[in-house]
């Protein structure tokens, strides 16, 4: 008889323990998708870089607003927390430190920057966002330096899709008042 081995599916509470018993170390990148640890690709300074004008641009932009989340978890469900480059979450005194951490309920936007990590935010983690709610996914695609904006989750997708380029600037579905020009994020 021919088997598949047994696969051991994590939850956020086990990953989280993993962490306090020191299996997972603070410099680890790794993130939790669906149950399953996955490591992140390592980052480069293209990826730096345009994380930093990001954050730059939206922390300026959500001054008293919004709080700017930049490479910090989100808890989705109860098997994934992934860690996208940036997120905008809604405004909280505590700054999220006390309580669960922040889920679809708290987030404006979530951002991915791209480059190698492309095929696997399209095909994972945009599908898992959807699901989850997330009503705003921008993927930055590094190597074609534009900005793929998704808007109002459903099933497994967005039902609104727009490509956005240096020059532009683009404003969050959730929060209009809030918007960035996307030269503060390509240089």
């Amino acid at each position: 008889m021919d088997t598949l081995p047994a696969r051991h599916r994590l939850d956020v509470d086990d990953y989280h323990r993993m962490a306090d018993a020191g299996i997972l170390g603070e410099d680890d990148r790794v993130e939790l998708i669906d149950g399953d640890l996955i490591d992140m690709a390592p980052i480069g300074q293209g990826h730096a870089a345009v994380v930093s004008g990001l954050n730059e641009a939206f922390v300026l932009a959500c001054a008293g607003r919004a709080i700017v989340w930049p490479q910090s978890p989100i808890r989705l469900n109860r098997t994934t927390e992934p860690q996208p480059d940036l997120a905008v979450l809604r405004r909280r005194a505590d700054f999220y430190a006390t309580g669960e951490r922040p889920g679809p309920a708290d987030v404006l936007l979530v951002v991915e920057v791209a480059d190698t990590s492309l095929r696997f935010d399209r095909t994972v983690k945009l599908p898992l966002y959807a699901r989850a709610g997330i009503g705003e996914l921008w993927i930055i695609d590094l190597p074609r330096r534009v900005l793929d904006a998704y808007r109002k989750p459903a099933g497994d997708g967005y039902g609104e899709n727009t490509t956005h380029h240096a020059g532009d600037s683009v404003a969050l579905a959730l929060a209009p008042d809030i918007s960035v020009r996307l030269e503060l994020m390509f240089g």
